[in-house]
């Protein structure tokens, strides 16, 4: 695969596609507090919402609109005068106007046919650039569209002054190598227009499709905070932008270490905690429980981590269980202020193993302590 060379903006969608999940609603405070983080750490872009849904949803649009913001504030919309009328009611100057482009959802949902879509997009384009609208238009379904279809598309709406193309996988159902081959396709097809990527994590792979379509020339990536979204949710803004820096060496430009900050807020507002073993910003992403990862990780972070946990805005744990070793012991004995001998390691690695076991968990300092005291008694006696 080659490397995208093209500058890449990031587009969260926590606002928008992120308040799709099921059940989650956020108050205007907390999404004023979302953006006011995103905009913080470089976030190029936000999706803050959909003006069509009611009076309230525009509310919350205007104060966002009035914070002043430096990340562009983009809002979704139906290809429809209306909807793009109700954005403009914002006070936004940019807009993704989507379109149903698969046959199945065109017949099957829409009822309609491909020469209808085309007059939509004619008719939608054309009234938002009339209004000097900074326009994405957005593919529903595109990873089931037929690719010449879209590249027709694409090329009407280049020539109508849109100024990207969202290729969304809507029902997360592409792998990596096909996604990577569908944009690359597409890029060649339609040079003109930039390619914006949206994915979903129904079959858990919403960050890696992200990172093909990157890497096969889209310029722009939708994310959300904690892979919030629609069913199974989109691609984790941590994760991609952590994945691009690791694993594809390119810096998206976005400050990384507030990330379990942001992290543990959109939890919060959302009422869907961060579990503990969650990719990048989990509270046990960096805890080393083996032996030997453990002993590792002493001589040297990186012999098991590939990144530092700083970089997210979190802590190294060296957690006591049933695989531990006396390194990791003596290393976290330490840490409460407590000194122990190697042999006195060992000892006590006996009893901490057992009561892991007992409580199937990872034991507390409040454990340890307890233990210790146990320990000291029982050489006492």
């Amino acid at each position: 695969m080659e490397r995208n060379e093209t500058k890449l903006f990031i587009d969260d969608t926590t606002l928008r596609d992120g308040e799709q999940t099921a059940g989650v609603s956020f108050t205007i405070k907390e999404k004023k507090e979302i953006a006011r983080m995103l905009d913080s750490i470089g976030v190029h872009e936000i999706e803050c919402g959909i003006p069509a849904m009611g009076e309230e949803e525009r509310k919350s649009i205007r104060a966002l609109v009035d914070m002043g913001l430096n990340a562009r504030l983009i809002t979704w919309n139906r290809a429809l005068r209306s909807d793009i009328d109700a954005s403009l009611e914002c006070g936004v100057s940019s807009v993704d106007l989507s379109l149903s482009v698969s046959d199945q959802m065109i017949r099957s949902k829409l009822g309609k046919s491909r020469e209808w879509v085309k007059e939509q997009l004619r008719n939608a384009l054309g009234y938002a650039k009339e209004r000097e609208l900074y326009v994405s238009i957005g593919g529903e379904d595109s990873s089931r569209a037929d690719l010449n279809f879209l590249a027709e598309l694409m090329d009407l709406a280049r020539a109508l002054g849109a100024d990207r193309f969202r290729f969304c996988d809507t029902l997360g159902i592409l792998d990596p190598f096909t996604m990577y081959e569908k944009v690359r396709a597409l890029r060649c097809a339609v040079p003109g227009l930039a390619i914006e990527v949206h994915t979903h994590d129904d079959l858990g792979m919403a960050t890696a499709n992200a990172l093909a379509g990157i890497k096969a020339g889209a310029a722009f990536v939708n994310t959300t905070v904690n892979g919030l979204g629609e069913r199974a949710g989109n691609a984790a803004l941590e994760e991609v932008v952590m994945a691009l820096k690791v694993s594809c060496g390119i810096d998206s430009g976005i400050d990384t270490h507030r990330f379990a900050e942001i992290s543990r807020y959109v939890g919060r507002a959302s009422h869907r905690p961060v579990p503990a073993w969650k990719s990048v910003v989990g509270e046990r992403a960096f805890a080393h429980e083996s032996g030997i990862h453990a002993d590792g990780v002493i001589k040297n972070p990186h012999n098991y981590e590939g990144f530092n946990p700083e970089d997210v805005g979190l802590s190294r744990v060296l957690a006591i269980g049933k695989h531990s070793g006396s390194r990791g012991m003596i290393e976290r004995y330490r840490g409460l202020g407590i000194e122990l001998s190697h042999e006195q390691a060992s000892m006590l690695l006996v009893r901490a193993r057992a009561y892991a076991e007992k409580v199937k968990r990872s034991l507390r300092d409040s454990d340890l302590l307890r233990l210790h005291e146990g320990f000291c008694s029982s050489l006492a006696a």
